[in-house]
């Protein structure tokens, strides 16, 4: 699993101009992608390491906060650019893999006491912003 890690003042998604998840207070905003080999141990590594990151102000987590997050699946992170001028998505998971896999890195939060909002798993979504920092860290599990 990979996921970009953004420290945030506020964020939102949106989805056919309505808002579906939004953190209006400084917290994480998180894109996760799925590759074909991750399973339920990883979402869970996943969602204990993005609880415990100790990223927000005052080298504090959302654990020590009580910080939300945003999780907002984002399978182009396993695009590949390396070749040609179009990405290869070969490495992404599909949506039957992926979705379920995402669904557990919210639900291993929430178990863990956050407050996560969520886009909306396979929709063009849009996504505001405002970066703290900027403060961006991309995780490998």
């Amino acid at each position: 699993m990979r996921a970009v890690v953004q420290r945030v003042a506020r964020a939102a998604v949106r989805v056919d101009d309505a808002v579906v998840g939004a953190i209006e207070e400084p917290g994480l905003c998180v894109l996760v992608g799925v590759t074909h080999t991750d399973d339920a141990a990883r979402a869970d590594k996943l969602a204990e390491k993005l609880w415990g990151l100790r990223i927000l102000d005052g080298e504090k987590s959302c654990s020590d906060l009580g910080a939300p997050l945003l999780v907002i699946s984002q399978f182009t992170l396993y695009g590949d650019a390396r070749k040609g001028r179009r990405p290869s998505w070969i490495a992404a998971a599909p949506g039957a893999l992926a979705e379920p896999l995402v669904d557990a890195v919210v639900a291993g939060l929430r178990i863990r006491g956050a407050t996560v909002a969520t886009g909306v798993f396979g929709t063009m979504m849009s996504v505001e912003l405002v970066n703290d920092g900027p403060f961006t860290v991309l995780l490998e599990i």
